[in-house]
C-alpha cells in the first residue's frame, strides 16, 4: 500500500520556486549539451596528509603551466594560486561556416588552508608535473602547543 503524505507548501517555498532551475538537466535528458556562454577557471582540489615531520599536499591543477603556479607559506597558512588562460573552440571557422559556440576564459584561482603546525619555509619543496602539484612542507621544530594553567 502506498504511503500518502499531505504537504502544504509555505510562502517561502513558493517565493523560492525557479521554473528554470533544472533546465540543464532537461537538455541532458535529450542527449544535448546546453550552450555555455561563460567558461570557468579550474578549481584547485587538494589531498593533505601528515606524519611526525612534515605535511604532504597533493593539489590537482589541470591545464596550467608550471610558471603560472605560485605557492606561498606564511607560518601555518598555505596558499596555492594560479593564472589561467585557456581557449577552446567547439568548431573551427571555415569558409562559409560560422562559429556556434566558443568558450574562452581566463582568470586566477586560489586555494588557501591552515595547518595545525607551523611550516619551515626554508625546507619546503614544490614539484609540478602533469597537472599535479606536490608539496612537502616540513613542520617547524620547537613550536609545539603548551598548556597554560588557569589561576
Amino acid at each position: 500500500m502506498a504511503n500518502i503524505v499531505r504537504r502544504s507548501p509555505t510562502l517561502g517555498d513558493i517565493a523560492r520556486y525557479d521554473p528554470f532551475a533544472n533546465i540543464d538537466d532537461l537538455f541532458r535528458s535529450f542527449g544535448m549539451r546546453p550552450l555555455s556562454i561563460e567558461g570557468e577557471a579550474p578549481t584547485i582540489k587538494v589531498d593533505i596528509t601528515e606524519d611526525d615531520k612534515a605535511y604532504k599536499v597533493r593539489a590537482e591543477i589541470p591545464g596550467v603551466k608550471k610558471e603560472d603556479v605560485k605557492v606561498q607559506v606564511e607560518g601555518n597558512r598555505v596558499t596555492i594560486s594560479c593564472e589561467t588562460k585557456q581557449e577552446k573552440e567547439e568548431k573551427e571557422e571555415k569558409e562559409g561556416e560560422r562559429t556556434i559556440a566558443r568558450e574562452i576564459y581566463q582568470g586566477s584561482s586560489y586555494r588557501s588552508f591552515t595547518l595545525a603546525s607551523e611550516v619551515d619555509e626554508t625546507k619546503a619543496e614544490a614539484k609540478y608535473e602533469n597537472g599535479i602539484l606536490e608539496l612537502t612542507l616540513p613542520k617547524k621544530e620547537g613550536t609545539s602547543a603548551r598548556r597554560i594553567e588557569v589561576k
